[in-house]
């Protein structure tokens, strides 16, 4: 039997991480809890192929729901996952070294403690691989960087409404009724 210190340093095996992970997703949809995650791509305007948009879009939000344990994604989840990509001028995407890099940036905003550290790893993972290959350019993963951002409890706003746990039930039960 793994000890708590040895659960909590990774010592238990993926399995046993996913299962609880899991648990800990059906407990939360139990309790009315749903997840409205925002995904925000900043890229050269060139380095993704034109007509690829949709999906980038696609394909990055499927890798979040997965990530979040939303296996079977509603129109809660559908209608309410927002992906931007923000083509910017070549020059505009630089680093120390590089007037025009050619970096991808993702950030992925949820509600509060949505992403487990192994659903962080798998959405971080996932989300270069998609860049990498929708860009047509293996090596872009070295120049991939995701960002996972958690807003603050209450400091999530949809038509008006600052949403937090008791929102998101609200939200999620009215979604079951429909």
């Amino acid at each position: 039997m793994a000890t708590a210190v040895q659960k909590d340093a990774g010592v238990v095996g993926h399995e046993e991480r996913t299962r609880r992970s899991r648990l800990l997703l059906s407990c939360r949809l139990s309790r009315g809890e749903t997840h409205v995650p925002m995904i925000d791509v900043y890229a050269a305007d060139d380095l993704f192929p034109p007509g690829s948009e949709r999906q980038l879009g696609e394909e990055l939000t499927f890798a979040l729901l997965r990530a979040e344990g939303v296996l079977s994604p509603g129109p809660t989840h559908l209608n309410n996952t927002g992906a931007y990509l923000h083509r910017m001028l070549p020059q505009d995407v630089q680093t120390a070294a590089s007037a025009t890099a050619r970096t991808v940036r993702i950030q992925i905003v949820t509600p509060p403690s949505v992403l487990t550290r192994e659903a962080q790893r798998q959405l971080v993972k996932e989300a270069t691989e998609i860049v990498a290959k929708i860009s047509g350019d293996p090596s872009q993963a070295g120049r991939t960087w995701v960002l996972l951002t958690e807003a603050a409890e209450g400091g999530w706003g949809i038509a008006g409404t600052a949403f937090g746990r008791e929102e998101f039930a609200a939200l999620a039960a009215k979604s079951r009724r429909s």
